[in-house]
């Protein structure tokens, strides 16, 4: 049966890290029965398009760790323009909710700063809230987020590639169920191929590690909400509660309202319809 919360609102869903438009797949199906419109947006060099290491895919993986990204000139500026772009084409709806999963958060965030007519609420899926530090390095290397894994998933020195690299296509098995461990805790190791593979190699580091400056009176001026998840192993419910505290501490004027899903890192993978019944839970 259709949600009347979410009559006339459409959903504008930005992934994270290695992750593109696809993976927000089921939540959409789970959305729309549910009477509620979406888009999935591809940041600037993610999706079907994103360029691949020339050797990823060859036997042995030749010089994965080495090559230069082809997304090293990437800017945060280009990432929020992109979403600006996608948030004009569905402003003509009367409710437009900007949801941000994980690093998408800061590309999401500049963009309501940027443009904040155009967003009417924001959602941050366990993604990076700049208002309290500027950086998501900053948030990832908190002694609140030590707990997290993830830190030996990384290939090559992401200030040589001009990117933060990992390797879906890993033939290692143990380096394979730590990525899944870290984003997919909750898919059996028997199923986590399908998801594993389809993620690419290359995160530009201008998505880490470029500041985001928000001012109260544009993005603090947004209601906002948080979907806090209760067994993230990528980003630790400790470090999303920071952000959350530093976020209000510092713009106070629409405080975080917090949400709650249980398990990991990439509910959109295991739990789309509890993961879609949360996002239009948060419109109210």
């Amino acid at each position: 049966m259709p949600d009347e919360s979410a009559v006339d609102t459409v959903f504008v869903l930005v992934h994270g890290a290695w992750h593109s438009s696809a993976q927000w797949a089921a939540t959409q199906r789970a959305l729309a029965a549910r009477g509620a419109a979406s888009t999935a947006v591809d940041l600037p060099g993610h999706g079907f398009d994103a360029p691949l290491p020339t050797g990823y895919l060859l036997p042995g993986q030749p010089g994965l760790a080495e090559e230069e990204s082809a997304l090293a000139g990437l800017t945060m500026d280009d990432c929020a323009a992109s979403l600006v772009t996608a948030l004009r084409e569905v402003r003509r709806w009367p409710r437009v909710v900007l949801v941000a999963h994980s690093a998408g958060g800061g590309p999401a965030s500049l963009a309501a700063e940027l443009a904040p007519d155009l967003v009417d609420r924001l959602v941050y899926l366990s993604a990076f809230v700049p208002a309290g530090r500027p950086r998501f390095a900053d948030y990832v290397a908190a002694a609140e987020n030590a707990d997290a894994l993830g830190a030996g998933l990384h290939v090559g020195d992401p200030s040589h590639l001009g990117a933060a690299r990992i390797n879906p296509a890993s033939p290692d098995p143990e380096y394979v169920e730590l990525l899944r461990r870290t984003h997919y805790g909750d898919v059996p190791a028997a199923e986590f191929d399908r998801w594993r593979l389809a993620l690419s190699p290359d995160l530009p580091t201008a998505i880490p590690r470029t500041p985001v400056a928000l001012t109260e009176q544009r993005w603090g001026g947004i209601p906002r909400s948080f979907v806090r998840l209760g067994a993230d192993r990528a980003l630790t419910p400790a470090a999303q509660d920071l952000m959350v505290a530093e976020a209000d501490a510092a713009m106070p004027r629409n405080p975080f309202t917090v949400h709650h899903l249980p398990g990991s890192h990439t509910p959109f993978a295991t739990r789309p319809r509890e993961l879609a019944a949360t996002l239009l839970s948060a419109l109210d």
